[in-house]
């Protein structure tokens, strides 16, 4: 039996992309009241770390609407133009990038309205939708930036880079005005000069009334527009294209934007003079989720499981039932699959509230039960070669993050023999962040407050189990989350709440890391 269960787990795929949307939609698990937000007709932002679910949450997204009969419009920005590349080049100006992103945008969204018409011709005039099919053509063509471009290398291994341009926005024009101005040593050896003026001009009205026509001859039928991968547009060209959609798209009643995207990796807005070019979160776009918020084992044991107990039967299932095996329910798989419901819960907590880690931990663990069911033991091994060869291995590029999670590592486990760390709610610190992002650290719990310090707030960051897994059943092994003073006296805190009287003793001063001579001798 365990090796039937094993096999199953063989074919898992980590990459929510790679399964056909019928799967996706099978496999779903909804949490909280995720899948309700999620199918609100409002504007919404969908925040996650990578391998939370975001790509997963909108293709079943998609799934639902189109059993639902509205127009689905899914759109991953990775694979944006005929090449992403040149978003990033930053040889060519921001305008000019600008320009292709929206344009290729665009275009992806006017082709599949066209396939969904198309393939739909005996409910549709094709005679009234291909005029106005033609209009947004030719309006998201006409795009027309004014300034002038100016750069200028030298080979005297220093580079004065230069730019000047014109932009505004207005309801009917975007144009670009900004100038920057850098001098920095390279090892350049071109010399060029280019001046001239660009015109490109996106027409935000004629754009909006042709969407309001679209959304009319569809009689009824909703289009919701799926932006997925929004971190890999560039962070200085993703304010033009919300902006875009702002103008254009928003206002029209009938359509709706959902976006998945990377907290720390977006910057929807760039502010003008007395205005402002982008998207204003809470203004413009009135609801956001954030998945990561919606399965932590620390905050929520129960529902943590729970979830994780579905999402691994919903998929190993169908592998199952395509061998034949049709007798499997949620508690019969997990004790087929699992020597106790012990190492369910140490998978679970190995995850640290992340699908794709789960995922790839279970997969790695079968490898190592092989023809026996999953163990303890066989957990912690795959935890630890997932940790060493995905996420220590995606840091390590990064010195300075690096030699942090280090220094994190010694101060909370090594120092403090716990697995938890409180930053203050206000730090915006950039190697924090990047940890976060890549997943070696953690944010549980955030706002928590203790009398001892009133006023001021923190946020709670657990270190990924990954980390200091070897040192369990060891003298080093942490022995809680944090520690924290409570009407029983200091302890060490498991569950997180909101007020204490003192957690003076777990929060990091970050300052002693940044004056450290490990640090200073990097820079």
């Amino acid at each position: 039996m365990p090796s039937i269960i094993n096999s199953a787990i063989y074919k898992l795929i980590k990459r929510a992309e790679k399964y056909d949307k019928e799967h996706l939609v099978k496999t779903f698990v909804d949490v909280g009241p995720l899948l309700t937000l999620l199918k609100s007709a409002d504007h919404q932002i969908i925040y996650g770390r990578r391998g939370t679910g975001k790509t997963h949450a909108l293709r079943f997204l998609e799934g639902e609407l189109n059993k639902k009969n509205s127009v689905s419009i899914y759109l991953d920005m990775r694979n944006i133009g005929s090449n992403g590349g040149i978003y990033s080049d930053n040889t060519l100006s921001v305008p000019e990038r600008a320009t292709r992103l929206l344009i290729d945008t665009f275009s992806v969204i006017h082709e599949q309205i066209l396939y969904y018409v198309l393939n739909n011709d005996e409910v549709y005039d094709l005679s009234k939708f291909g005029p106005v099919l033609d209009e947004l053509v030719d309006s998201i063509s006409e795009i027309e930036v004014i300034g002038n471009l100016e750069v200028e290398e030298t080979n005297n291994n220093e580079n004065s880079v230069k730019e000047n341009f014109g932009f505004s926005a207005s309801l009917k024009d975007l144009s670009l005005n900004f100038g920057i101005e850098n001098n920095d040593k390279t090892g350049s050896t071109r010399r060029q000069k280019v001046s001239g003026a660009r015109r490109h001009r996106v027409h935000f009205t004629t754009v909006n009334s042709i969407f309001t026509k679209i959304v009319r001859l569809l009689e009824g039928k909703d289009i919701w527009i799926l932006l997925d991968e929004w971190a890999e547009i560039p962070l200085d060209l993703q304010p033009y294209l919300s902006d875009l959609l702002r103008r254009t798209l928003f206002p029209i009643q009938g359509i709706t934007i959902k976006i998945g995207a990377i907290e720390k990796r977006t910057n929807f807005k760039v502010d003008m003079p007395n205005s402002y070019i982008g998207i204003e979160t809470g203004a413009d776009i009135s609801t956001s989720l954030n998945l990561d918020e919606f399965m932590v084992f620390d905050n929520d044991a129960v529902k943590s499981k729970e979830f994780f107990q579905n999402l691994l039967f919903n998929h190993i299932n169908e592998f199952l039932v395509e061998g034949g095996y049709t007798h499997f329910n949620k508690d019969l798989f997990l004790n087929s699959a699992f020597t106790q419901n012990a190492a369910f819960e140490e998978l679970v907590r190995a995850s640290e509230g992340v699908p794709r880690d789960a995922i790839n931990i279970v997969l790695h663990a079968a490898i190592k039960a092989d023809q026996n069911k999953i163990s303890i033991p066989n957990i912690r091994t795959a935890a630890r070669n997932w940790f060493t060869t995905d996420k220590q291995k995606a840091i390590s590029s990064k010195q300075e993050a690096n030699l942090l999670l280090r220094w994190i590592i010694d101060e909370v486990i090594g120092q403090r023999n716990s697995r938890a760390f409180l930053i203050s709610s206000d730090l915006e610190d950039e190697l924090i962040e990047y940890l976060y992002d890549n997943r070696v650290i953690h944010l549980i719990k955030q706002n928590i407050s203790s009398k001892d310090n009133p006023g001021e707030r923190y946020n709670v960051y657990a270190i990924d189990y990954g980390t200091y897994v070897h040192l369990i059943n060891t003298t080093d092994e942490p022995r809680g989350l944090f520690y924290a003073e409570t009407e029983n006296g200091e302890e060490l805190v498991e569950v997180p709440i909101n007020d204490y009287r003192s957690i003076r003793r777990s929060i990091l001063n970050l300052n002693e890391f940044y004056n450290s001579s490990a640090f200073l001798n990097l820079n």
